[in-house]
C-alpha cells in the first residue's frame, strides 16, 4: 500500500510516496514534478529501508554503569533518571545549569518549538540550536533587510544566482527546478570556490574566493546602481537608505575587489549585467554562505542585490513568505524575570523572530569549560553529534567529557552518545507523525505522517518530550498523548486540522500564493520597507550598512598564512549522507569512498602526491589523516576536505582542523568552511 508522507533523513523535507506491507517499510521516491524517469534520484530515500532496518539502531533506552560501559534500561527507568539529574543540577546551580542542545535531524518546527516549552517551564533559557553556522543567520540577515527570509522561485526565473549551494547534494526538488528553469532558457550563475555538478553545468561560474561573497555582492550592487540597471519605482516607494547604500558601494568597484576575491573586473561587470538586466531573476543563497565569520553582511549585500532590482516578491524571483498562523506554544512567558541564556551577548540574533530562539551553539562549550557567562552543569543532546559536528572538535570533546550530566537522544550510537549518562532511542521520520519547519513557515502545510509503527523499544521525539515535562510536573502544559492532539491545538488559529492534512495529503494553504504582498502589507520591518540602513543595528554599535567598515580577513588563521599556506575548505555536503548521520549503513558508506582531499594537480605535483596518498593536513587546532584526490575542481593553492566523517573515521574528522574561537560578534559564527592549513603527503 502507498501511503503519502514527508521524509526527513535530509532538512529538504520532500514530500514522499513510502510502500508499506504489513506494517513494514519497503521503498519510497520523492514527489516531483517531472516524469519518474527524468526525476533525480536520493540515495538516502533507496536506502531508507536499510536506514530503518538497520541492525546498528538503539534500540531500548540505556544508562551507563560503573564501569563506563552501558545497560538496557526500559523508558520508566531511564526517564526518572534523566529527570532526578535535571532536576538536581536546578537544586544544586539553578535551572539555568541544564541546557538543551539541538541538532537538525528532528526537524525545526514542532520538534523545535516542544523541547523549548519543555526548558522554558522548567526555568531554562538555554534550548540551543545550530543555526549560527547553518540557515538561521541567514534567516536573521533576510529578515533585517526585508522583514523575513525570502525564497527562490528558481524554476520561473529567467536568471538563476546559486550562491554558495549545490542543490544536487541537498535539496534534489530545488536542483530539479534549477535545471528545468535552465532548459527553458534561463541562464544560470554558480558562485562557488568548487566546481561542483552544477557549477560545470552553469553558463557562469565564478570560482570566487571563500570567504568573500560580501564584496562581490557590494561590487554588483555598484555596477547595477551605476549602469541604471536599478528598478527606481521600487527602489523609491518600497525602501530606506539607498542613498547611504549607493555612497559605500562606491568603495567597492569590480577593480576595486577582483584581485582579492580571485575574479576578474570583467567577470563581476557581465554577472551584475546579467543580474540587472533580466527579469525575473533569482538567487539561491546556501549554506556556503553560513560557515563564514561574515555571513550576517554578506547575506544582507545578496539580499539588497534583490531588493535593488525590484525581484522581490515576484513570481520567478524571490518570494517572501506567508506564514501559517500556528500558535505559538514555546511559552517564553515562563522566562520572564529569569536568568539570561548563555547566547547573551547575541542579544539581537536571540530576538530577531519570536520562535528561532537561541542558536550559538558554541556558548555550551563556553559554559562547560570556562563558566561564562555560568557554569553548564548538565546538556541533552537531541538528534545532534556536536563531538564530529561542531567546530573545533578537541575543544568540544574536552567540554563533554567535563561535563557533569549528559543526556543523548538518537537512532544511532555516535561520539557523543558514548560519553552519555543516559541514551533514549528516537524513532526514525518514517515512525511519526509531526509538523515540519516548512509547514509552519510557509504555505502549503504538508504532514509527515507516521507509516509505521515505531520500531523495537525506540519512542518519538515528541513522545520523549511530552512524558519529560509530566515527570518534571509540567502536566498542565503537556496535556497531550498523540502527536496529533499537539498539532491540531498548534494548528488552532488555521482551522485546518490533522485530518484535513490527511485527507489532502500534497498540503492545505491557509491563503491563497499572492505576489507583490508589500504594496499592501508593507515589509514586516520597524519601518515598513526594505531597510538598506538598519537603525536597529545601529543602535547596538553594529554597521547599519553591509561592509560599512570594509572587511577583515575572514579566513581562519590568515595570521599565520607563512606557516599554513593553503586555503583548506569544508567539503561538500555528500548526497548520502546528513551531516554525520547515516555512515552506519553499509550500502551508503561505500567503504568509505569519498573520505578524501581534494587536491588541485599542479599543487600535488609541487608537493610528491599521486592519486590516493595518505596526507596530513594541519591547521594550529589540529590534524587529520585522509585520501588524496587529484581534482581540478578546486583552484591551486586551495583544497577541499570531506567533512562529517568523523564517527566513521575518527583520524578523518574535519572539525579537528576549525577554530570557534573568532566569532561574528552579530551572529556567533565562526568562519569552520574556510581555514588556512598545511598539507603533508605520509609515507
Amino acid at each position: 500500500m502507498i501511503h503519502d508522507t514527508v521524509c526527513r533523513l535530509c532538512s529538504s523535507c520532500c514530500p514522499i510516496h513510502a510502500e508499506i506491507e504489513n506494517d513494514r517499510l519497503i521503498s519510497a521516491w520523492r514527489k516531483s514534478f517531472l516524469e519518474p524517469e527524468k526525476r533525480l534520484v536520493c540515495p538516502k530515500l533507496n536506502h531508507a529501508p536499510d536506514i530503518v532496518y538497520s541492525d546498528r539502531r538503539l534500540t531500548t533506552p540505556l544508562v551507563k554503569t560503573n564501569n563506563g560501559g552501558f545497560r538496557e534500561a526500559d523508558w520508566n527507568e531511564a526517564l526518572d533518571k534523566v529527570v532526578e539529574l535535571m532536576t538536581r543540577h536546578k537544586q544544586e546551580a539553578g535551572p539555568q545549569s541544564v541546557s538543551w542542545l539541538r541538532g537538525m535531524a528532528a526537524d525545526w518546527g514542532a520538534p523545535w518549538d516542544y523541547p523549548n516549552r519543555l526548558m522554558h517551564c522548567f526555568g531554562s533559557p538555554n534550548t540551543i540550536g545550530n543555526g549560527s553556522i547553518c540557515f538561521v543567520s541567514r534567516d536573521f540577515a533576510h529578515s533585517y533587510t526585508y522583514g523575513s527570509m525570502a525564497f527562490p522561485e528558481a524554476k520561473s526565473a529567467q536568471c538563476i544566482i546559486v550562491w554558495g549551494k549545490h542543490d544536487g547534494n541537498t535539496a534534489l526538488g530545488a536542483a530539479e527546478g534549477i535545471a528545468h528553469a535552465q532548459a527553458n532558457g534561463a541562464t544560470l550563475i554558480v558562485v562557488d570556490p568548487v566546481r561542483t555538478s552544477m557549477a560545470a553545468k552553469a553558463d557562469i561560474w565564478l570560482q570566487i574566493k571563500p570567504g568573500h561573497d560580501a564584496l562581490l555582492a557590494m561590487a554588483m550592487i555598484h555596477e547595477i546602481i551605476n549602469h541604471d540597471w536599478c528598478n527606481t519605482e521600487f527602489i523609491t516607494n518600497y525602501t530606506i537608505g539607498f542613498d547611504a547604500l549607493k555612497s559605500i558601494a562606491r568603495n567597492y568597484t569590480p577593480e576595486a575587489v577582483a584581485d582579492d576575491i580571485w575574479l576578474s573586473a570583467e567577470q563581476i561587470r557581465e554577472v551584475a549585467r546579467l543580474y540587472g538586466t533580466t527579469r525575473p531573476a533569482s538567487i539561491v543563497d546556501g549554506n556556503g554562505l553560513d560557515m563564514q565569520r561574515d555571513v550576517f553582511d554578506s547575506t544582507r549585500a545578496i539580499a539588497m542585490l534583490r531588493a535593488i532590482t525590484g525581484n522581490l516578491d515576484i513570481q520567478g524571483g524571490d518570494v517572501i513568505p506567508q506564514p501559517v498562523p500556528v500558535r505559538n506554544i514555546q511559552m517564553k512567558e515562563k522566562l520572564a524575570n529569569g536568568p539570561e541564556s548563555i547566547t547573551k551577548h547575541y542579544a539581537l540574533f536571540n530576538t530577531f523572530s519570536e520562535t528561532w530562539g537561541n542558536q550559538v551553539q558554541g556558548c555550551i562549550i563556553d559554559g562547560i569549560l570556562d563558566q561564562v557567562p555560568y557554569p553548564l552543569k548538565m546538556v541533552v543532546v537531541q538528534s545532534g553529534n556536536p563531538l564530529v559536528t561542531m567546530a573545533d572538535s578537541s575543544r568540544t570533546r574536552e567540554a563533554f567529557q567535563q561535563l557533569e550530566s549528559l543526556v543523548v537522544i538518537d537512532m544511532f550510537m555516535t561520539e557523543t552518545a558514548k560519553l552519555a549518562d543516559v541514551i533514549l532511542p528516537a524513532s526514525s521520520c518514517f515512525e511519526k507523525t509531526q509538523l515540519n519547519r516548512s509547514s509552519i513557515r510557509n504555505n502549503p502545510i504538508i504532514l509527515q505522517n507516521e507509516v509505521i509503527r515505531p520500531l523495537h523499544n525506540s519512542w518519538p521525539d515528541w513522545k520523549i518530550v511530552f512524558e519529560l515535562g509530566r515527570r518534571l510536573g509540567f502536566t498542565d502544559e503537556f496535556p497531550w498523548h498523540t502527536a496529533e492532539e499537539a498539532i491540531n491545538y498548534q494548528l488552532e488559529p488555521t482551522g485546518i486540522t490533522v485530518n484535513q492534512l490527511r485527507d489532502n495529503p500534497n498540503g492545505l494553504r491557509v491563503a491563497e500564493l499572492r505576489y507583490k504582498k508589500y504594496e499592501q502589507d508593507g515589509f514586516s520591518t520597524p519601518s515598513g520597507h526594505v531597510e538598506f540602513v538598519s537603525n536597529r543595528l545601529a543602535a547596538k554599535g553594529f554597521p547599519a550598512t553591509p561592509l560599512q567598515h570594509g572587511m577583515v580577513n575572514p579566513i581562519s588563521f590568515s595570521d599565520r598564512a607563512e606557516e599554513f599556506p593553503i586555503i583548506g575548505i569544508s567539503g561538500a555536503r555528500d548526497i548520502r549522507f546528513t551531516n554525520s548521520q547515516f555512515f552506519t549503513i553499509p550500502g551508503l558508506v561505500q567503504n568509505g569512498t569519498g573520505c578524501c582531499v581534494d587536491i588541485h594537480p599542479e599543487d600535488a605535483k609541487k608537493m610528491g602526491i599521486t592519486e590516493g596518498t595518505q596526507v596530513a593536513v594541519e591547521t594550529p587546532k589540529g590534524k587529520i589523516k585522509m585520501e588524496a584526490r587529484i581534482a581540478s575542481i578546486v583552484r591551486p593553492g586551495s583544497i577541499r576536505i570531506a567533512w562529517g566523517w568523523g564517527d566513521y573515521k575518527p583520524q578523518s574528522g574535519l572539525n579537528l582542523l576549525t577554530e570557534n574561537d573568532n566569532r561574528s560578534a552579530v551572529t556567533g559564527t565562526s568562519s569552520c568552511r574556510s581555514f588556512m592549513c598545511r598539507v603533508t603527503p605520509l609515507s
